[in-house]
């Protein structure tokens, strides 16, 4: 980036944001300190209006906007692609704001701009499963909820399994993962931090009540410290080549080793988490993929099997 484009850049980010050290502004722009009071100092002598504050940072001076940019192709084709990615992993209610603001993007974009997205539209395509129904429309509340610190008040399905429990919970972070979106959150009930899947979530309500603590939560380290608790089994499996890629992909366990068996096959070495969660997930690949060791988990697959054959018998 050259210092023109990255003057322009810093006063953006300024804009963006209520106060920024110059140490935040160096690791941004991957630049030093030293170069950081340089480029401030030369944003100051073209006239924009940078307020330091001793022991906090900088500031712009309140009222200042710069006026409307440009996007530029790659900006503009970033923005484009972020709505595609949304369209299939956002609920309902994150796709209406982002089509509502690309909307606003298209209309300050150049004619050649426009085009350019239009062509790019039609060679493009995002393509996942579609989640559960029940996400719809409730991630900007839930989202809304974290941010202004409110409880929420759900019926909670553990497990997936139709047990239901009425809870409420201290809403601390929003994640998505494992094809999930999912609120982390103190649960009173349990009196512990629990994450809870927004599909699971059957009925709920974002409470007006509001609540104190968890100041120093960190929904990363909370997952982290899950990861590390988990017991891990040690698996073996087998699958056919074509298959590999999905397997990666896909396999709820953490891949170890994994070594050619034949040109056909291949052998995977994991940790798992759970032998009912990849006994059935490998019962859904069929004889593409094969569960070596332990012998536990061969034989849950084993009955999953025959439960699954008992259910279609002959007529």
């Amino acid at each position: 980036m050259n210092r023109i484009d990255r003057l322009t850049a810093m006063i953006l980010m300024l804009q963006s944001h209520r106060v920024l050290t110059a140490e935040r502004i160096a690791e941004h722009f991957e630049i030093s300190v030293r170069t950081v009071y340089r480029d401030i100092s030369a944003l100051g002598e073209a006239g924009v209006p940078i307020v330091a504050e001793a022991g906090v940072g900088y500031r712009l001076m309140r009222g200042y906007h710069m006026p409307p940019i440009m996007f530029t192709e790659e900006e503009a084709a970033a923005l484009f692609m972020s709505g595609k990615l949304t369209e299939q992993f956002g609920d309902e209610s994150l796709k209406q704001s982002l089509r509502g603001a690309l909307l606003k993007v298209r209309a300050a974009l150049s004619d050649e701009r426009k085009d350019y997205l239009r062509r790019l539209s039609d060679a493009v395509s995002v393509w996942s499963r579609p989640t559960g129904l029940q996400e719809e429309r409730s991630l900007m509340q839930v989202q809304k909820a974290v941010v202004r610190r409110r409880c929420i008040a759900l019926n909670y399905d553990t497990g997936g399994r139709g047990e239901m429990t009425e809870r409420v919970v201290e809403a601390l972070g929003v994640m998505f993962y494992a094809r999930r979106w999912h609120l982390i959150a103190w649960c009173r009930l349990r009196k512990d931090f629990r994450d809870f899947r927004l599909d699971r979530m059957r009925q709920w309500k974002v409470l007006e009540e509001g609540f104190e603590g968890h100041q120093e939560f960190s929904v990363m380290e909370y997952l982290k410290g899950q990861e590390g608790e988990c017991e891990l089994t040690s698996v073996t499996i087998e699958c056919d080549r074509w298959v590999l890629e999905r397997v990666l992909a896909e396999m709820p366990a953490q891949v170890v080793e994994r070594r050619d068996v034949s040109d056909n096959r291949i052998r995977i070495d994991a940790q798992a988490y759970s032998l009912d969660w990849l006994a059935g997930w490998i019962l859904g690949l069929g004889t593409a993929v094969e569960a070596c060791a332990p012998d536990q988990l061969r034989e849950k697959v084993r009955e999953g099997a025959c439960a699954i054959f008992e259910q279609y018998p002959k007529k």
